[in-house]
């Protein structure tokens, strides 16, 4: 029988699966500073080598650990809720999103692209940039739910769908399976291998993005269902993700040592014509691999050294990450066109668009979101303000009790009534 404890909130999970949602905001708002064009909406003029690094290491694992947080949760979900209501949830929090998400959004992010190309030619117009954005809408069926960040949305659908599918058949070896492989010394080399293997029929090196068509890419579709599952088994078996996550002396430099190679070896990408080039992109897939695994093991365990324990701070930039990742790539765009030409290093830059995007999305987040209907289709439930209180709670206070002092005892007790 399931434990109770093991349905609790973790908020130190949380906080992993914002991180990795963040991290994502970050990520995309790094792309116009990459010293070389990748058919990004729009190049910055200050660039740096620094950039791709950042963006190597950081794709590697963000999507990686957002998806092994969400089998983890999934499998605590569907044993308190049963398979009925946990697919009802599945639907309204993720199929929900995705659509409606796809129909609004895509047309702001392909006037970015318009707006990012008039930009390189030195001029923008905004106004014909929203036009051609919402004209490509007239295109469809063609390029239906495509183009967009929210792939991820329908991989985990796809997902879901299939551990569902395999769970009856993940009995009692299993279970002892993946109890061994948590314990064994070499189980980041051991998850790698598999990994490396779909890393090779990937269509570039690394991991690809599955944005392009609603047929599913089977090695990127490998990977993540991967992840997923051993979430999904982890949850199983109580204690097994602290276990899973230590963190020890070896792993360290099993981590270093896999970046410092995988960085290394990806500059031989140019070069096609290099007589061992498959040996090479074999090796640069298996570094690949354990820097995928090995980072996030590491980041879980991170998390749970410095935040297990409960977090109002925590807990409500957890619920809000799923907004925030959602909404962000139009006004990252939008943003990097602003800045493109200004005479700014691209550390600034990179800052003032990752913070102004996460600030502006989270005023939306607590004005527009957190107490409706979208917030109850996103977060379970609608949910107190918390940055933006109603002005008449002033008025209310007790003789001698600070405004913020009132503040923060409603959100304790908003967060005492909580499942």
């Amino acid at each position: 029988m399931m434990n109770p404890a093991m349905n609790q909130r973790l908020d130190y999970l949380d906080a992993v699966r914002a991180f990795a949602l963040l991290l994502g905001i970050v990520f995309h708002a790094s792309l116009s500073f990459l010293p070389i064009f990748i058919g990004w909406a729009v190049m910055d003029i200050s660039t740096s080598p620094v950039v791709a690094l950042f963006v190597q290491v950081s794709h590697s694992f963000r999507m990686e650990l957002f998806f092994l947080i969400a089998g983890f949760f999934g499998h605590m979900t569907l044993k308190r809720k049963g398979a009925g209501d946990y697919v009802a949830s599945r639907l309204t929090r993720i199929a929900i999103p995705f659509v409606a998400g796809w129909f609004l959004l895509r047309p702001l992010i392909y006037s970015g692209w318009v707006m990012g190309g008039e930009s390189m030619r030195g001029e923008v117009d905004i106004l014909n940039g929203l036009k051609m954005g919402f004209m490509s809408l007239s295109e469809l069926p063609q390029g239906l739910f495509v183009g967009t960040h929210l792939w991820f949305l329908y991989y985990l659908l796809l997902i879901t769908a299939i551990v569902l599918i395999i769970d009856p058949l993940l009995g009692g070896r299993t279970n002892r399976a993946i109890a061994w492989l948590v314990k064994s010394r070499f189980s980041l080399l051991l998850l790698s291998l598999p990994t490396s293997i779909s890393l090779w029929f990937m269509s570039n090196w690394g991991m690809d993005t599955p944005d392009k068509s609603l047929i599913p890419h089977v090695p990127t579709l490998a990977v993540y269902c991967g992840f997923f599952l051993l979430g999904w088994l982890l949850h199983r078996q109580e204690g097994l993700i602290g276990q899973f996550s230590r963190i020890t002396a070896g792993r360290i430099v099993l981590c270093g040592v896999s970046v410092g190679l995988n960085l290394w070896l990806s500059a031989f990408q140019l070069d096609a014509g290099h007589p061992y080039i498959e040996w090479i992109r074999s090796a640069y897939s298996l570094t690949y691999a354990v820097m995928m695994w090995s980072l996030a093991v590491l980041v879980i365990g991170l998390f749970k050294r410095y935040l297990d324990r409960p977090s109002r701070t925590v807990r409500y930039v957890a619920d809000a990450s799923y907004w925030l990742y959602l909404v962000h790539l139009p006004i990252v765009i939008w943003l990097q066109i602003a800045f493109a030409e200004l005479p700014l290093h691209w550390s600034f830059k990179l800052a003032a668009i990752s913070l102004l995007t996460i600030g502006l999305s989270l005023v939306l987040y607590d004005l527009v979101v957190r107490p409706t209907l979208i917030g109850k289709i996103l977060n379970g439930r609608r949910k107190e303000r918390v940055l933006f209180r109603r002005k008449s709670a002033e008025s209310k206070l007790q003789p001698g009790v600070s405004f913020r002092g009132a503040v923060v005892k409603n959100v304790l007790d908003s967060e005492s009534k909580q499942p």
